[in-house]
């Protein structure tokens, strides 16, 4: 007999959400995605440019698998993490990995650490978060448990938070859902309690290019200063030049013992990333800065117009965003003249009732500005007059 050898409840959140926004178009909602989670439109032009000239090229290396060296480009990675930063990476003791993206990289990275000959202790950032890393633990059957993130603690956890005996932190700064960036000091005391204790830190970080505060630290720029801590930090190309999600392009740095570990497992399994994309990945950044810098600026001033809407209209923000084009609110308790029974609940009532849909973290909803914000103004302040919503 044929079934899934699979265990049930395979269906993720945005999947959900997904059906749930078609079930409304049918019965004929005009829909207003706040849920989505890649940049409008296409990559930057510059991109654009430079990859369609290397698609072109005859030279064998931008045609051949490039697997963990980058024929095509093979100085990819170090020059790909450097233009995120006004500081120099030259001398540090760290190594380098062209990736195709983060996402693939998050089960390869679990598995780094020994998750096929053992189980072991891993925490996460999936409440709110992005579900993949523990998706990843629990296909690989691994211990896991989730950090804390909430309004009281501005969502960063705290050394305290992080369980005895943990192997692995699989974290996400500047973090999606909140806009939550990590300062230098909180990174300076995750990064010593790592340290001491043994644990191995792996920071997906494809915001930080998006930061809107100095404030705003990657784990790369303290984790060096730890000559003991074993540390991986993975960034993506995917929101740096606009919408380049479809490229899968990325590299990730970090502790020689980690990355080495990292591309081990990647170099068996995988074939690499495409080399044309690449090279307009790091004409953008390095060259187009100006562009870059401009998207950045873009979802800054539409989080400000979306902020004005949602709080004048009685929502409340979780807290102010560093980081990102994503907005996280309080799910409020009352709405439509009806009680709020959950995050869900009330997604699932503005997207009938309105057509504007968000993506639900109980007790949390997130509003993204990937979309054009300025065209939607009316419609989006109409939505929340008619939901009426107000808190306990």
């Amino acid at each position: 007999m044929r079934k899934s050898l699979l265990p049930g409840g395979g269906a993720n959140l945005f999947q959900a959400i997904k059906a749930k926004t078609r079930e409304a178009e049918a019965s004929g909602q005009k829909i207003y995605r706040l849920s989505i989670g890649q940049p409008a439109g296409p990559a930057l032009l510059s991109a654009r440019k430079a990859a369609a000239e290397a698609v072109m090229s005859d030279l064998e290396s931008m045609h051949e698998y490039q697997d963990n060296g980058s024929p095509g480009i093979p100085d990819f990675s170090q020059r790909f993490i450097q233009a995120h930063f006004d500081f120099s990476l030259v001398g540090k003791d760290v190594a380098y990995l062209p990736i195709p993206g983060n996402k693939p990289m998050l089960g390869v990275a679990e598995l780094a650490c020994g998750a096929a000959q053992q189980t072991y202790i891993i925490g996460t950032m999936d409440k709110p978060g992005y579900p993949t890393p523990t998706d990843w633990a629990k296909y690989l059957r691994l211990n896991q448990y989730t950090l804390p993130l909430n309004i009281e603690n501005k969502f960063r956890f705290k050394p305290a938070d992080i369980k005895k005996g943990t192997r692995l932190l699989m974290v996400n700064y500047p973090h999606n859902p909140s806009g939550q960036i990590a300062t230098r000091e909180w990174w300076r005391e995750i990064c010593a309690h790592c340290e001491k204790n043994d644990i191995r830190l792996f920071n997906d970080n494809p915001y930080y290019i998006l930061s809107h505060t100095p404030e705003s630290s990657a784990l790369a720029e303290i984790a060096t200063g730890f000559k003991d801590l074993s540390w991986a930090e993975a960034f993506s190309a995917s929101k740096v030049i606009s919408n380049g999600t479809g490229w899968r392009i990325g590299a990730i740095i970090g502790s020689p013992d980690f990355v080495g570990d990292i591309a081990t497992i990647k170099g068996n399994t995988d074939s690499g990333f495409v080399a044309p994309m690449a090279i307009g990945v790091l004409n953008a950044m390095e060259n187009d800065k100006v562009n870059v810098k401009a998207c950045r600026e873009l979802y800054k001033r539409r989080i400000g117009m979306l902020k004005d809407i949602l709080i004048k209209r009685g929502m409340k923000l979780a807290i102010e965003p560093g980081a990102g084009f994503f907005t996280l609110w309080q799910r409020p308790d009352k709405a439509f003249g009806q009680q709020i029974k959950d995050a869900e609940h009330f997604n699932y009532l503005m997207i009938e009732k309105t057509g504007i849909v968000g993506v639900h973290f109980e007790p949390y909803i997130r509003y993204s500005v990937t979309g054009d914000i300025e065209v939607m103004v009316k419609v989006i302040d109409d939505a929340f007059v008619q939901a009426e919503v107000g808190y306990k």
